[in-house]
């Protein structure tokens, strides 16, 4: 029999609790091989962030000990000195662990504990910086669903915290269970592609000079333009090695990955808008499908196809459908 042991707290995100708690529900409807209990620091009644009311969750002081414990996360735990009683309370449940996890923001309640110390980790693409820079002894992975290193597992945001407790299932029941559990909840097994996948591939670049900001805004602005290296600098009465060095220094990459970056992140947003492929392509600069789908592939892993059949919205974006009324 395993034990699990989901940590709950006031402000703690739903989904987070509820969604791992599912997976092991289906995984063993009849309770044979899992035995799940929500704990809480104090016990009783607990508030998430949407105020809806998780009751009768186990004092952590009255609680046996788990054979995996899952740190559930919220929007107060993104900063880097946690409550130390908070901090003690989890300690207390996870030494005698076998397992210890976190979804989402939980991985700064593992982080603040040192577990993660030389170790690898995911949170959520949001504040996989902030976990980077208050805990720079961490490797964060800030593409990726779900990691384990160690005892450790560590989730993205949210829902990836069902493909954490799918991965789980997988290790303990085996593929077969997992695949079932998975086709019940209308989940990949393994989901295609990274946390780029949702979130925008801009988020955290922060131009150092305002020579760079004016670049860089220009691009973003009209991503179709026909910006190369040699016209960015141009624009701005630099050389192209000093605009490469400047981008080096400030973004990490090149200008010309940069722009790609930029590119598909517009793409992505007019894909979910339901415009076609070959209409993103030239909007977005990139003159064909084929070029499109490489840097697709390069940037998210996936295809624009795959990706307009996973996110796209079902509407007709509102520029053709007003096109196709004038129409005679």
């Amino acid at each position: 029999m395993y034990r699990v042991g989901i940590f709950a707290f006031d402000g703690v995100t739903l989904l987070d609790v509820s969604g791992p708690a599912d997976v092991f529900h289906h995984a063993d409807p009849e309770g044979r091989f899992y035995s799940l209990e929500l704990v809480s620091q104090a016990g009783g009644t607990v508030r998430t962030s949407s105020q809806v009311t998780l009751a009768d969750t186990v004092p952590a002081v009255e609680a046996q000990p788990y054979d995996t414990l899952i740190v559930a996360g919220g929007p107060g735990l993104v900063r880097p000195d946690l409550d130390p009683q908070f901090l003690s309370t989890v300690a207390a449940l996870s030494n005698p662990a076998r397992r210890v996890a976190s979804v989402c923001t939980g991985a700064f309640v593992l982080a603040g504990l040192g577990y993660l110390n030389g170790r690898r980790a995911s949170t959520h693409w949001r504040h996989s910086h902030r976990l980077a820079q208050w805990f720079p002894h961490i490797a964060v992975e800030p593409d990726v669903i779900h990691t384990r290193d160690g005892r450790y597992m560590t989730s993205a945001g949210v829902s990836a915290g069902i493909d954490l407790a799918l991965a789980m299932v997988e290790h303990d029941l085996g593929a077969d269970t997992a695949r079932e559990v998975a086709r019940e909840l209308v989940m990949f097994l393994q989901r295609p592609g990274g946390q780029s996948q949702f979130s925008s591939a801009l988020t955290g670049t922060v131009a150092s000079s305002d020579l760079l900001r004016e670049v860089m805004d220009a691009v973003v602005a009209h991503p179709g333009g026909s910006h190369t290296v040699t016209s960015m600098a141009a624009q701005v009465g630099v050389s192209t090695r000093h605009l490469n060095r400047l981008f080096k220094t400030s973004v990490g990459l090149s200008p010309t990955q940069w722009l790609e970056k930029v590119r598909v992140d517009a793409a992505r947003g007019l894909i979910m808008q339901g415009y076609t492929v070959t209409k993103v392509a030239i909007m977005c600069g990139f003159g064909t499908d084929e070029t499109l789908r490489q840097a697709f592939a390069r940037q998210l892993g996936t295809t624009p196809t795959a990706f307009r059949e996973r996110f796209a919205t079902t509407a007709q974006p509102q520029s053709e459908v007003r096109g196709h009324e004038k129409t005679p």
